[in-house]
Order: structure tokens, then C-alpha cells, then sequence
């Protein structure tokens, strides 16, 4: 099992600067991989024309193995059909560039029919890579370039399947930490009345998007396939907890963006409904902390009967409260109060997400310790 602790991660706030520092990622160095042992292949094996297999495989470059071997058949047939039009046209019509143009908006608009939009980029080069030659006296040259386009296209799958493959587990876990650990941060300063409404209100923003793309990380794992019946019932115990911790960030990201929206109602109501409040929020971003620690192995897998009590989820102090208070006779504090209540339940199912995720940590530690564990390495990737 290889784990790591959680590296801190520096927190933005204002008066400090945003330095964006640009890190080389693994699709990057495979792209350049595959356009060199393209342009080596063509050349080796004699081919005419080798720059097409370096753009084929630019093109055929994929941030999954199992989306690598789908765009290998899906090119392989935007190909056969960008070739045979190609291969007419040039018979019949030549190679004039006004042919060429029409040779192109038909195999778009076959793509298209097709719905196989992704492939028309690699069907065009083909296209090109037949019909640029000033004459074409046989098929013989319309399928050596084919194969040369195609060359380009298995270049890329052979670095996508043995040169740094996909750590889609390291990457889910860090990504989903990070951003769980801005939330919290910004959680807890919401609550002491400490944040910019402008900045957080921005942080937001930027933090919906890094869990868009932390849910396409999370689509790519899940298109993994396992290849034996064992390794597939491991994968999808994993897919669940990490779909759970997903589903976790996005309920305590809901719960920020009522914290923020509805502070100045929070800010009139009476003292002690806001130290309950605050309390009981503070109680799950605890939980959700420890839970974390616990996934990597530095909180000891508990048993279920020994877990946290539920009343540190939040449900008992806040219901209570809000039935306590929601008999006040100020008008202007009852109106407040319904207003809260959106917030109320977000925290109250946040608590139940954290709950949740800590159960199936500790089912999934205490019975499946060997051949389940994750595959977390010490550095983050990007």
C-alpha cells in the first residue's frame, strides 16, 4: 500500500500575489514520444512523406489507455473513408485544390452523418496526405499513405499503453484533497466573519471548475478497464469510494456557497443560534479532516459500531435549534431564520456525505487490507 501524507497547500487570500507556475505533464512528454517514434517508424520502414504519421499521432494522443484504443478503431474507420473519397476524387476529378476543398466538405459531411465527429480532423489528413501529390496512377500510393497516417496512429497507442500510464488514483486523491481543503479553509473563515466577499465569491468560482475537471479525472478512472474478474470486483470498490468523496467535496462546496450567500442573515440572528450553528459546522469539517487522514492511512480504520456518534454529524444541535427558534416572536428573526434553512439542510447532508464516507472507509480497510490497496503515490500530478 502506497501512501503519503497530505501535502499543505499554500491558501490565497488577499494582499498576496497568484503566481501560476506552468509544470510539464505526462500527455505533453507522450505527445512529443509518439511524434518521434512516428517520424522514426516512417523513416525506417521507408515510407514517403513521414510528417503525416508525426500529425497522426498528435492527433491520437489520449489521456486514457482505454480512449487510446477506441480513437485506434474510430481512426481506423475515418480513415478508410477519408482514403476511398479521397482515392475517387483523384481518379476521377484530379488534384486541382478546388477538388480537394470538395473532397473535404464530403467527408465532413459523411463524419457527420456517421456522428463520428472526433475523427474528422484525422479523416481530412488523409485526405491531404493523398491528394497533395500532383498525380495519382494507382491505389498502390493512396495506401501507402493510408498507412502511413495509420503508422502515426499506433505510434501514439504504443506510448499511450507502455510510457507513463495514467496514476488516475493519484491524481483523484490529490485533487480531491486539495479542493476539499480550500473549502474547508474557507468554511471556517466564512464562519468567523473573515473572508472578502469579493475574493470568496471569486475562489468559488475557480473551485466549481477544478471539480468539473476533477469529474472528468473521475470518468477516465472509471473507463479503466481490469482485464480479470478479480482486479474488475477491486476497481469497483475503489470507483465507489472515490465517487463518495466526490460526492462529499460537492456537498460541503454547496454548503460554502450558502455560507456566503446568507452571512448577513446568519450575522442578525441571535448569539447563541449562531455558536450552535458554527459549532455543529465545525464538528463535520473536523469529521471530514479525519475521514481524509483515515483514507491514507493515518487515522486507524475503526470498526462500525465504534465510528463517530452521530450527533457530531450535525443533525441533533441544529434541528434543535432551529425548533427551538423557530417559534420566536420576532418577526424579522422568524423570516431570517426560514431563510437559513436551505443552509441548515446542506449542513445536515454534508454531515450525512461525511458519515457515509467514513463508513465505507472503514469497511473497506478492515476487510480488504491486502488486495485492495490503492496505488497513491508521493507526488501530485497534474
Amino acid at each position: 500500500m502506497i501512501y503519503n501524507v497530505v501535502s499543505e497547500k499554500n491558501f490565497i487570500t488577499k494582499g498576496m500575489s497568484l503566481t501560476l507556475t506552468m509544470k510539464l505533464g505526462a500527455r505533453i512528454f507522450k505527445t512529443g514520444i509518439a511524434i518521434t517514434l512516428a517520424l522514426f517508424l516512417a523513416e525506417l520502414l521507408g515510407l514517403s512523406a513521414p510528417a503525416f504519421a508525426g500529425i497522426a499521432a498528435i492527433f491520437a494522443i489520449q489521456p486514457s489507455i482505454y480512449r487510446s484504443y477506441l480513437t485506434v478503431l474510430d481512426q481506423l474507420q475515418g480513415n478508410i473513408i477519408g482514403a476511398l473519397v479521397a482515392v475517387i476524387f483523384s481518379l476521377t476529378l484530379g488534384n486541382h485544390p478546388v477538388v480537394i476543398g470538395l473532397t473535404a466538405i464530403l467527408v465532413i459531411t459523411i463524419n457527420l452523418r456517421l456522428k463520428s465527429q472526433n475523427i474528422i480532423p484525422l479523416s481530412l489528413v488523409t485526405v491531404i496526405a493523398i491528394m497533395e501529390s500532383t498525380t495519382i496512377e494507382s491505389t498502390d500510393y493512396a495506401l501507402l499513405r493510408f498507412s502511413t497516417v495509420m503508422l502515426g496512429v499506433l505510434s501514439a497507442f504504443i506510448v499511450n499503453f507502455i510510457f507513463l500510464p495514467p496514476k488516475y488514483e493519484t491524481k483523484l486523491y490529490y485533487k480531491l484533497t486539495h479542493i476539499t481543503e480550500d473549502i474547508i479553509k474557507w468554511i471556517r473563515m466564512t464562519l468567523r466573519e473573515a473572508s472578502a466577499y469579493t475574493l470568496l465569491k471569486e475562489d468559488i468560482e475557480k473551485i466549481e471548475d477544478r471539480l468539473k475537471q476533477t469529474e472528468q479525472t473521475f470518468d477516465f478512472y472509471k473507463e479503466e478497464r481490469k482485464y480479470s474478474k478479480k482486479n474488475a470486483h477491486v476497481k469497483s470498490r475503489k470507483l465507489v469510494l472515490f465517487r463518495q468523496m466526490l460526492l462529499t467535496t460537492k456537498r460541503a462546496l454547496t454548503t460554502l456557497r450558502l455560507l456566503h450567500r446568507l452571512g448577513n442573515d446568519i450575522h442578525h440572528m441571535p448569539e447563541k443560534f449562531q455558536t450552535v450553528l458554527k459549532e455543529q459546522t465545525e464538528y463535520i469539517l473536523s469529521y471530514h479532516e479525519q475521514t481524509l487522514l483515515k483514507f491514507i492511512g493515518k487515522v486507524r480504520a475503526q470498526q462500525p459500531h465504534k465510528a463517530i456518534d452521530p450527533s457530531c454529524t450535525g443533525k441533533r444541535g441544529l434541528i434543535d435549534t432551529f425548533m427551538k427558534y423557530k417559534l420566536l416572536e420576532d418577526e424579522d428573526e422568524n423570516k431570517m431564520l426560514y431563510n437559513l434553512f436551505p443552509l441548515i439542510s446542506s449542513i445536515i447532508e454534508y454531515g450525512e456525505e461525511v458519515e457515509h464516507l467514513d463508513l465505507l472507509i472503514d469497511s473497506f480497510q478492515s476487510y480488504h487490507t491486502t488486495e485492495n490497496s490503492f496505488e497513491i503515490s508521493g507526488e501530485e500530478e497534474n
